[in-house]
Order: structure tokens, then sequence, then C-alpha cells
């Protein structure tokens, strides 16, 4: 029998994303800070991220926010690899790269404010 060990939140908080959820959590975060800048992007949820590729749309909004990202969200057979999140040539958490967004684009937003 295994145990079941629940990661903390700073634990969580290195994990690179990857996974079409987190692809997904990244879209709604780019739309509700970017909302009416530049580099905009749509919501999506984890299905459309599965089947559509959206992967150039949240780069670029990434980008749009001072963030060199890699998204590779795999596709609806296959998970992909993990999201690359880079700040001045840094690798960075997607924690990480969230907080500078947030400080460049000038907005403070709490997760209630765009996972919804």
């Amino acid at each position: 029998m295994t145990a079941t060990k629940k990661l903390s939140e700073n634990i969580l908080s290195q994990v690179s994303g990857g996974t079409a959820t987190e692809t997904a959590d990244d879209s709604r975060f780019l739309n509700v800070l970017l909302q009416g800048k530049p580099g905009q992007c749509d919501r999506y949820g984890t299905f459309r991220i599965r089947i559509q590729d959206h992967e150039v749309e949240i780069e670029r909004a990434w980008k749009a926010a001072g963030v060199d990202a890699t998204i590779s969200s795999g596709d609806l057979l296959f998970e992909g690899f993990p999201n690359k999140y880079r700040v001045n040539g840094i690798t960075v958490t997607q924690e990480q790269a969230r907080q500078h967004a947030m400080k460049v684009i000038g907005r403070q937003l709490k997760v209630s404010d765009w996972k919804w």
C-alpha cells in the first residue's frame, strides 16, 4: 500500500506547467491581466487547449507581459512537455512568471480574479 502525500503550496508553485489544465490557466490569467491591452489572448478550457492549437497565442500574450514562454500543452492523446517560463533569460516557475507579469502590467490579481 502506497501512502499519499499532499504537496505544500510552496512545492506546487515550483512545478512547471505543461498539462492542458495549466495551459488553460495561463490563458485565463493572461486574458484578465491583459484586458484591453495589446497581446491579450482568449480564455480557454482544458478541452479546447487539447483539441485546438493555442500555444502561439498564449506565448505572445506572455511576451506582452514581459515573460518569454514556451508552451507545450500536448493534444487529445498525449500530454505536452513542461511549459518553460523565462524572465530576462532566467528560467522561473509558472507562479514567478505570473508575479513578474503582474508587475510589468501594473495590475495585481488574486486567483479568484481570473480562475472562474
